[in-house]
């Protein structure tokens, strides 16, 4: 008998799940305390193992979520905002936090250490602290790692995690052209450019980095040192990338979420067959009332695809695209931050 897959949600108000094809949510308590929820990871190699980033540290739960363990972590005040579990070595694992800072598993989540202060340039001076929003690791050379920045742009680590070298400058060079400007909350022009959301690596396009910003998505095939717009507006009428995710079954399908900006009354998925070179929207049967944050992939199955918007709708398919099913989070969640599925 196959086992259940489940949905999982989480943001400002908690963390969610329900069944794939269900449509009713459970709110997960069993071992959590009650905050906020910044990232979920599903192990790959076994879906009952899920991590969680929180506004204290990361926990685990072994069980689908029906319980959790807050693991045994140094810095317990420290929002985590993605967590990563490396694919050269299932037993090391990363986590990114906020403040900006890096830490490392190396017996699957039992224990962290915290890596050495990163060291980069501010570039930008935000109403919030700087925080690591996504990893990526290189899926060709193990112990190069990329991390996005919300706001100061991305890093890039050769020695995993040890040490982190800024890609940031071509970024900035970019943000000279007037419609890649935008500042909304700094005192400077660059903070859309800067303004990391999400970004990934696949197979299919070795040594690549594709990043999603405020201002669009970006890709770089000189590991940062140079960017170049993939001017996903030739596509979609709206550019604000929020995440940007490789398909588990095919290396060249890329989902991006787009929308109008940050707080907005309107959200789109897109998928690329090409590794980026072109985009088409996949859910014209769907009407996101807010940002769309969050796309996740079941592991098992390509044509189960989920989306969730920042006000709590969440669109799942099972067939591909082909119909979609629409349910709500309960209203208590002002705020969704991340999507997994498994």
């Amino acid at each position: 008998m196959a086992s259940t897959s489940y949905v999982y949600a989480g943001g400002a108000g908690g963390l969610f799940r329900r069944e794939a094809n269900g449509r009713s949510w459970q709110r997960l308590t069993n071992g959590m305390p009650e905050e906020n929820i910044r990232a979920i990871t599903i192990d790959p190699a076994d879906a009952k193992i899920v991590f969680i980033g929180t506004d204290h540290g990361p926990y685990r739960s072994k069980d689908h979520g029906e319980s959790w363990t807050r693991l045994d972590f140094p810095n317990a005040d420290t929002q985590i905002w993605s967590i990563l579990i490396d694919p050269h070595d299932p037993q090391r694992m990363y986590a990114g936090g906020s403040p900006v800072s890096f830490f490392r598993s190396t017996d699957h989540g039992d224990s962290w250490q915290a890596l050495p202060d990163p060291k980069i340039e501010n570039r930008v001076k935000m109403p919030f602290a700087c925080r690591v929003m996504r990893l990526a690791a290189n899926p060709h050379k193990p112990n190069e790692l990329y991390a996005t920045l919300e706001v100061n742009g991305v890093v890039r680590s050769q020695d995993g995690g040890m040490t982190w070298r800024d890609c940031t400058d071509d970024l900035v060079r970019l943000a000279d052209q007037p419609h890649l400007k935008s500042r909304i909350v700094s005192d400077t022009e660059i903070e859309g450019m800067l303004d990391g959301h999400a970004l990934c690596m696949t197979s299919a396009d070795p040594d690549a980095v594709i990043l999603a910003v405020r201002m669009g998505l970006f890709r770089s095939a000189d590991q940062g040192k140079s960017w170049q717009d993939m001017e996903v507006g030739r596509f979609s009428p709206v550019t604000y990338a929020r995440d940007i995710r490789v398909s588990p079954h095919d290396p060249k399908t890329l989902f991006a979420c787009l929308s109008v900006a940050a707080a907005s009354d309107f959200g789109s998925l897109y998928r690329s067959r090409d590794i980026g070179q072109t985009w088409e929207r996949m859910d014209t049967a769907i009407h996101p009332t807010s940002t769309l944050m969050a796309v996740a992939v079941h592991p098992a199955n390509p044509s189960m695809v989920f989306s969730a918007s920042r006000h709590g709708q969440v669109f799942g398919t099972v067939n591909n695209g082909t119909s979609w099913i629409e349910t709500q989070l309960p209203a208590s969640v002002k705020d969704v931050y991340a999507l997994a599925c498994g």
